[in-house]
């Protein structure tokens, strides 16, 4: 018994009426993120200490690589002026970091008090260099859970970052996404360098992550590996588990803030390229380019506190073709020295501000 078969030759494709066809009706399917069971490998002593070895060998080997041309390099006056320039532009972004973050808060639809959100955000920003990487994220966690800075020091009652506190799954949201914005704006700046074998198209692709279909599963899984991390240190309680905040709209408002901000940050970075007499190694875009790939792994790779070594060495891996090792190692060096130097004194000037806004204890009625 013959089949029947389609003949294709017979078919009048010209009376298809396309114009009938309800596209809105079609459904996409979505990713969840929290359904993916991907394979996971556990190192000993975790991903973290092996990134850090990693790391902190590449950069001893260029180190002692390029030590005689290091020794030889030297800073004229003018030079020395462009790294004090770093450091003031290092300090003016910190600043504004800390108001894209109070930007990141009102977006999510709560009321903040844009000078305490700013001092928290200094004065806990030197918290990340410390082992573990969480307690910067913790004090601005506890921050909002409170509606004051009560875990980041003393503070006045008039100081309360938010007009009403937040529970534990909005305040989650508040610090997780603020890092995520800024990845996704440094990303966004990698075209600037060209072409660079594909980087120039994929790292932009970063920003359709913001999507609302994409951005809830995937905040809802940073949320869970927060959470985790906390409870398994004692740090927050297990019934303060998170519910899934659902973000209805693209956060622009939140990622043109961040993206002010990455600039700035790459203008300190500038400062030490101009220090060296490195700009005509390569442009502009090709240095912007290279810095926001490097720091966005130092941002979201794990590895030591405040991506110390993760920085440095996607820098020289990104650059070394262009640019002479031994000056490139320079301007890194020099770069996360005026960075540290910045964050020290903004948390150091937070905390006197904090400490001048505080009242006066009221004095005691005598016996």
């Amino acid at each position: 018994m013959k089949r029947p078969q389609l003949n294709l030759s017979r078919l009048n494709l010209s009376r298809l009426d396309l114009s009938r066809l309800d596209l809105s009706r079609l459904q996409l399917p979505q990713l969840h993120l929290s359904r993916l069971n991907l394979p996971t490998v556990n190192l000993p002593g975790g991903a973290r200490l092996w990134v850090m070895l990693a790391s902190a060998g590449f950069l001893l080997a260029a180190l002692a690589g390029n030590a005689r041309q290091l020794l030889q390099l030297s800073l004229d006056g003018q030079g020395w002026c462009w790294l004090l320039l770093g450091v003031g532009l290092s300090l003016l972004s910190l600043v504004a970091q800390g108001l894209a973050w109070g930007v990141v808060v009102r977006w999510l639809g709560h009321r903040p008090r844009w000078a305490a959100v700013v001092l928290l955000f200094l004065a806990s920003n030197l918290r990340k260099y410390l082992p573990g990487g969480v307690w910067h994220l913790l004090a601005r966690l506890r921050a909002l859970q409170v509606g004051g800075e009560a875990d980041a020091g003393a503070a006045p009652a008039s100081a309360a970052l938010l007009q009403a506190p937040l529970n534990t799954r909005q305040a989650l949201v508040a610090v997780l996404l603020d890092p995520l914005l800024m990845a996704v704006a440094a990303l966004a700046l990698v075209p600037f360098g060209g072409w660079q074998t594909g980087l120039g198209l994929l790292c932009p692709l970063a920003l359709l992550l913001l999507l609302p279909r994409w951005l809830n599963p995937l905040m809802e899984r940073l949320e869970r590996q927060r959470t985790r991390q906390l409870q398994a240190r004692g740090l927050l309680e297990a019934d303060d588990a998170p519910g899934g905040l659902q973000l209805p709209v693209y956060p622009w408002q939140p990622l043109l803030a961040e993206l002010g901000f990455v600039l700035l940050r790459f203008a300190g970075f500038a400062c030490c390229v101009q220090a060296f007499d490195l700009s005509f190694s390569l442009g502009w875009g090709g240095w912007l380019a290279g810095f926001s790939l490097a720091w966005t792994a130092g941002l979201v790779v794990p590895g030591a506190p405040g991506g110390l070594g993760v920085f440095e060495t996607v820098l020289i891996l990104r650059l070394a073709f262009a640019v002479p090792e031994a000056p490139l190692l320079a301007v890194a060096i020099s770069y996360r020295l005026i960075t540290a130097l910045a964050d020290l004194i903004a948390a150091g000037s937070a905390q006197l501000d904090r400490r001048l806004l505080q009242p006066p204890p009221l004095p005691r009625s005598a016996a």
